[in-house]
């Protein structure tokens, strides 16, 4: 029983930081997300209303709230897998026993992760500029006519989801790096002895052993995907014809532009609900060995 007390005294602060900055953030919203708060009950409390599901119903009769989740699908889905792709590709080069520098290298594709990310994303704006970004000239000397990337519709969000690439796979590539080291060398020696090639290698011995760590690199980066939101309000501000909205976005706009704090909150909830189905999807069909270790 004493062990338990001290255990208790231990983490209490840890706990009342939790519950003070999280929980009750979230209950809060919570509970705003069922009133029709605004800025009017900013001024005065006494106007805020009870509207029960009103602001759900409404979100979901909005075109502007279907189009933002739509861009935002198109970013998880093209993105995630090239994330996870790049990384894992640059873990095995740094991986390998031919690699050399490997601390450099792997300080170097990490920074991007450290990194400011308004700071860099109007970087990108210059580096993606249909006149004097340095991407178009070296296109230019492909013999290739400039792209308005961030002025088109149809490349705008190609040309967010490079840049989300180039500032997130860093973190990815450690992650797996570190899961690459883990992996007996024995196992790779077994099966060249048995005449394995390399791609058998890498179907049968490197994926198998990485299916834990690439199950969950795939849930952390579809959660922070999701949350795209820096990257469009510094490089597009959602243009051009609302091809970079987002579903944060979207909220941040009903919340702080448009003053609809019961609606953007609504938003938030119904993004985390989304946000969860598709982990509990990904837990349900991932293998089982995948999931206990």
């Amino acid at each position: 029983m004493k062990r338990a007390t001290a255990a208790w005294w231990f983490v209490a602060p840890a706990l009342v930081v939790i519950s003070v900055f999280f929980v009750l953030p979230v209950f809060a919203a919570l509970v705003v997300s069922f009133t029709d708060f605004d800025i009017y009950s900013l001024a005065d409390i006494r106007n805020l209303r009870f509207v029960g599901l009103r602001n759900y119903g409404r979100l979901l009769e909005t075109p502007l709230f279907w189009h933002a989740l739509g861009n935002t699908l198109y970013f998880v889905v093209v993105g995630v897998p090239l994330s996870i792709g790049v990384s894992l590709g640059a873990a095995m080069l740094l991986n390998s026993p031919l690699a050399r520098m490997k601390s450099f290298f792997r300080t170097a594709l990490f920074t991007p992760v450290i990194m400011t990310l308004v700071a860099v994303a109007v970087i990108w704006r210059y580096l993606l500029n249909t006149r004097y970004g340095v991407i178009n000239y070296a296109l230019g000397w492909l013999g290739i006519e400039p792209v308005d990337w961030l002025g088109d519709p149809h490349w705008a969000m190609p040309a967010i989801i490079l840049f989300a690439l180039w500032k997130s796979f860093g973190y990815n590539m450690v992650i797996l790096l570190a899961g690459l080291q883990s992996i007996p060398q024995e196992l790779y020696e077994a099966a060249r002895m048995d005449g394995a090639s390399r791609a058998r290698l890498f179907w049968h011995i490197t994926l198998p052993s990485l299916a834990p760590i690439l199950l969950m690199v795939s849930i952390l980066t579809i959660a922070g995907y999701f949350q795209l939101f820096a990257e469009p309000y510094v490089m597009t501000q959602g243009g051009p014809l609302q091809s970079t909205v987002s579903v944060l976005y979207f909220m941040y706009e009903e919340g702080f532009k448009w003053w609809n704090l019961g609606s953007a909150s609504a938003v938030a909830f119904v993004l985390f609900l989304f946000i969860f189905a598709v982990t509990a999807i990904q837990l349900r069909l991932a293998p089982r060995r995948s999931v206990v270790a």
